[in-house]
């Protein structure tokens, strides 16, 4: 599932200007945007997924690298458990559909996540409980639009992306760059309701996983915490495998494996 001086990180990626506009400078169409979203909202996943996946937790005063297996299918199920370090193994995250749960070996217990705390971090990471288990999907549950940006660059499209009202959502809104033609987006920046740029997700390290192209890092920044990052890097990933029907159910959030 890297930056040295968050001050010219925030000068840099400081918000964009924004203008609605019914194509892109690369002339994309609606339908175009519509694939660009849809593709990227299922990056990571098909019919069914497993990888492995690294993340180091970076902040000013500590730093640590968890190890962990991650099963999907589709868009409603997945299953996240941490193999390393010793202390955090067997940590499991359960979704199935609305529905997320976590498994906490140490006190032996399972914990039914509330859709309020969907935005709160995952594990003192800067990635939320949504970003690793995708409750929300942009191509469903968000209205995009092509934009123009200042130094906008040639064959990169740009999308703004405003969530339903009636989503438990902090961010007023998201926008996207990614490659127009191979639908790989470069970052994203969370904005929230006043335009404030509260963290920018970017992607990097194209790597053909199964026949797809995909970014194998993404490094979360979050813009108002001086010094922290989270790195994740995907270091297996295999799509359309087959998954055992228990893998997504409350009794293998306990299997110590």
């Amino acid at each position: 599932m890297k930056i040295t001086i968050i001050t010219i990180m925030c000068w840099l990626l400081a918000m964009p200007v924004i203008s609605s506009q019914s194509e892109s400078p690369a002339g994309a169409d609606d339908a175009e945007v519509r694939k660009i979203i849809r593709e990227i909202d299922e990056l990571y996943r098909s019919e069914s997924s497993y990888s492995v996946i690294e993340m180091e937790i970076v902040t000013p005063h500590w730093q640590r690298t968890l190890n962990m297996d991650g099963w999907t299918i589709g868009m409603d199920k997945t299953f996240i458990r941490i193999n390393e370090p010793k202390k955090d193994k067997g940590v499991a995250t359960l979704r199935i559909e609305n529905e997320m749960w976590n498994y906490l070996p140490k006190t032996n217990k399972v914990m039914k996540i509330p859709p309020s705390m969907m935005m709160s971090s995952w594990m003192g990471s800067d990635f939320t409980n949504d970003d690793l288990v995708k409750e929300f999907s942009l191509f469903e549950d968000y209205s995009y639009e092509l934009i123009e940006v200042e130094d906008a660059r040639e064959g990169i499209i740009y999308v703004n992306c405003i969530p339903r009202e009636d989503l438990p959502v902090v961010w007023g809104n998201i926008v996207i760059a990614a490659i127009e033609d191979k639908y790989i987006p470069i970052w994203m920046k969370y904005y929230d309701e006043d335009g404030k740029l509260m963290r920018v997700c970017n992607y990097s390290d194209v790597k053909n996983f199964g026949g797809r192209l995909i970014p194998a890092v993404m490094e979360m920044i979050p813009q108002t915490k001086e010094g922290h990052k989270t790195v994740i890097r995907y270091l297996e990933l295999e799509f359309d495998v087959e998954i055992d029907g228990d893998t997504f159910s409350l009794r293998n959030l306990r299997a110590n494996k």
